[in-house]
């Protein structure tokens, strides 16, 4: 009798989270790697609210000072430094499970 080679580091990479109870769909189901997109979208959607914030300060309070232009742009290159650590962290995991896919 033969049996099938299973890699359980491709299943349990692809495999639902245990969903407790009391909690809404979007924050208990779905892989890791739905969760860790999830996450990176919620890190993301905060910075961009704090950039509006320091951008309403300068705009509505008239506060174009140096240091609250400074303070904005160091948020500006905040924002893109995680949008581009989460883009290469979700392609980088993209294609580890792609690859765990097709050896398992």
């Amino acid at each position: 009798m033969s049996s099938i080679p299973v890699n359980t580091l491709s299943l349990l990479a692809t495999s639902p989270l245990s969903q407790n109870k009391g909690t809404s769909s979007s924050s208990g189901s779905g892989s890791f790697f739905e969760a860790m997109a999830r996450a990176w979208g919620q890190a993301l959607d905060s910075q961009a609210n704090l950039i509006q914030q320091k951008s309403d300060a300068v705009a509505a309070g008239g506060s174009d000072n140096p240091s609250a232009l400074t303070e904005l742009t160091t948020e500006s290159l905040r924002m893109s430094f995680l949008s581009n650590s989460s883009s290469t962290s979700i392609s980088s995991v993209g294609q580890a499970l792609e690859t765990m896919a097709r050896k398992g």
